[in-house]
């Protein structure tokens, strides 16, 4: 298994909204961030979104897909100037899953809704995560999202016997195309997890860690791992990742470890073995350390 995928199956999406917006010129409303990324595709029409971290308004056509990241505040709008409503007095009078509004010119429908997880498990991934991602309908990977929002659509129009464990194995996966989009586009950071996989030399060291993060790792074998020197290596390593080599592996085994507390079926002790540490004594310490509280208060909480 590799990073990807092990931070994705650690990292199910807990819940899921969904609804339609009808909205004719001029219109415009306002999202309030919270602890859920919105998710969304222009059906038809056209609309401009803002957002908080933005440095300028983003113009959507139809069939573009747009992500906004947890905690960000942000606005839809068919004129940035147009005046706004606030999301809660949109959809509360929303009927079958379908909130109509605005002036009554051009018309826009917009597909869309929210999703929640555990920011424990998703962690990795939200840092990583632009304020906004967005898909234009020109996008290799646009059709795959469009097809998974339009799946979503079918299950919350007209519900069904598992429609919500649908829905929510579906924004699974909207998730996650969304951030293959992005991971495989050149707006990725520079500096980070993810530039150090796209690095020729470090990706051989994120790759083999990241395998066996339980082994017993030094400066040294991971530096063998790159063909370079100590000294080389543990700079550039720091330059492109913000930590040390055995900083980065410390900061991830107790990622993984609090990944495993949350299985309560999986004793301490083996967790500790699993990530690295011979005994659990040394394991709660650094634990403790790191996240500030031990292992079996994790679990309790």
């Amino acid at each position: 298994m590799d990073l990807f995928d092990e931070i994705f199956s650690a990292m199910r999406v807990e819940s899921a909204l969904y609804a339609r917006l009808e909205a004719t010129a001029p219109w415009g409303v306002d999202f309030v961030g919270g602890p859920g990324a919105n998710f969304g595709m222009v059906v038809r029409g056209s609309a401009w979104l803002t957002a908080q971290g933005l440095e300028q308004p983003l113009s959507l056509a139809a069939g573009d897909c747009y992500i906004v990241a947890p905690q960000t505040p942000y606005t839809l709008s068919d004129n940035v100037r147009s005046a706004t409503r606030s999301c809660t007095d949109v959809i509360h009078g929303k009927e079958g899953g379908i909130a109509s509004f605005g002036g009554g010119g051009a018309p826009t429908d917009i597909v869309g809704g929210w999703f929640s997880f555990d920011a424990q498990s998703a962690e990795p991934l939200m840092s990583i995560l632009p304020p906004v991602l967005r898909i234009g309908m020109d996008s290799e990977r646009a059709l795959a999202l469009q097809s998974t929002l339009q799946l979503i659509a079918m299950e919350t129009a007209v519900p069904s016997l598992g429609s919500k464990l649908v829905v929510s194995r579906l924004a699974d996966i909207l998730f996650i195309q969304a951030l293959r989009t992005y991971v495989s586009s050149c707006a990725c950071a520079k500096t980070g997890w993810l530039a150090a996989y796209a690095d020729r030399r470090l990706s051989a060291v994120m790759h083999v860690m990241h395998a066996d993060i339980g082994r017993n790792w030094t400066v040294e074998t991971l530096a063998a791992a790159a063909h370079m020197s100590r000294s080389a290596f543990a700079l550039k390593f720091k330059a492109v990742l913000g930590e040390t080599p055995l900083g980065y592996l410390t900061n991830w085994r107790m990622y993984k470890a609090k990944c495993l507390l949350r299985q309560h079926d999986v004793p301490i002790a083996k967790i500790a073995l699993a990530v690295g540490y011979d005994s659990d004594v040394a394991f709660n310490k650094v634990f403790k350390r790191r996240v500030g509280v031990t292992p079996g208060e994790y679990r309790r909480r």
